[in-house]
């Protein structure tokens, strides 16, 4: 299993980026997919799932309204398109699938929000 993301930066408070993870190793469009994010400082937390079809998606009630969360099963990627961003956004974001009892992980990709 392997997990790229990609996507993160600098950004000015209201601004938005988009991350990306592509996967390999697994069977895409069987497993739900999430993103995590970790401040400096702060334990890792939940942002968003997304569920094996992309039916079905749920958010951390920081980023409801703001962040959205798809995948693309014919490249196998999940996305993260986050706007109005705040300086509190700013982390290390991280893919996450469950997967036979373990959880994978990509290397993350720094969000800075700052002016």
């Amino acid at each position: 299993v392997q997990l790229v993301e990609s996507g993160g930066g600098l950004v000015q408070p209201g601004g938005s980026l988009r991350l990306s993870c592509t996967a390999s190793g697994f069977t895409f469009s069987s497993y739900v997919m999430r993103w995590y994010r970790q401040a400096p400082g702060k334990e890792r937390e939940l942002v968003a799932t997304i569920s094996n079809l992309g039916s079905s998606t749920n958010y951390a009630d920081s980023v409801k309204g703001r962040f959205t969360i798809s995948r693309d099963k014919t490249k196998n990627t999940v996305y993260l398109q986050m706007n109005s961003l705040k300086p509190e956004d700013t982390a290390v974001y991280f893919c996450n699938v469950p997967r036979s009892g373990m959880n994978y992980w990509g290397k993350g990709t720094l969000v800075t929000v700052s002016s």
